[in-house]
């Protein structure tokens, strides 16, 4: 796995699956004995929220900030105040989950000028190659430059999380392979890891490296 940041940013097309790798990110930092905080800023989406996983977190020390209105049918535009003291306090690491595409990177803005001060982040653009709108590389090339247009950064690495849900196979992500690797010679981006869930790691890890395993949520949704 890579050397972490103190600030982790996840982004992505909707239904790349965003959200659930930051849980399971916030937990393998934490795993390592780091003081953690995980924040959902998705304003876009109101339905799938990290606070699905809130109360495990928070049992692994992990400070989790979320929406208020999440898991509700009321959405409500605007961040916590909490989730400013992400890029103040600099004494623990952080993971954050940004809203999908372009519109969602519009919150990341206002954290902008004080994550390229500090200078300590990774931003991850998550890829999945099962979504209609990113099927192929250049398609995913063009979310990845609306996303860092909208939010004035640039990533540092892919995450390649290609997935069908419980219908995934081996094979899906092994084809994958050739998507992703086309990706990272446009972008000229690393991929840092390739996503999969715990069930296909052993059949997986000696084919596929830096593979990291997710447990999903309790409650599953695209998001």
């Amino acid at each position: 796995m890579l050397k972490p940041k103190r600030l982790s940013l996840l982004m992505g097309h909707y239904g790349s699956g965003k959200t659930n790798i930051a849980v399971n990110y916030a937990l393998y930092l934490r795993e390592l004995g780091l003081p953690v905080a995980i924040a959902d800023l998705d304003i876009v989406n109101p339905y799938f929220r990290m606070k699905d996983s809130e109360e495990e977190m928070r049992k692994r020390g992990i400070d989790v900030i979320a929406l208020p209105y999440a898991n509700s049918n009321v959405d409500l535009p605007a961040l916590p105040s909490s989730a400013y003291s992400l890029v103040q306090n600099k004494s623990r690491y952080a993971v954050l989950d940004i809203g999908g595409d372009d519109r969602g990177a519009l919150a990341l803005g206002r954290f902008t000028p004080y994550i390229l001060e500090e200078n300590n982040y990774d931003m991850f653009f998550v890829a999945n190659f099962c979504r209609p709108l990113t099927q192929n590389a250049e398609d995913a090339m063009e979310v990845l430059h609306e996303i860092e247009y909208a939010c004035g950064m640039h990533f540092t690495g892919i995450i390649n999380n290609t997935n069908l849900g419980p219908e995934t196979t081996a094979g899906t992500v092994l084809d994958s392979q050739v998507h992703v690797q086309k990706l990272s010679e446009l972008s000229g981006l690393p991929v840092v890891m390739t996503a999969v869930h715990d069930t296909l790691y052993e059949d997986l890890k000696d084919l596929i490296p830096d593979l990291f395993p997710l447990k999903l949520q309790k409650k599953i949704t695209d998001e």
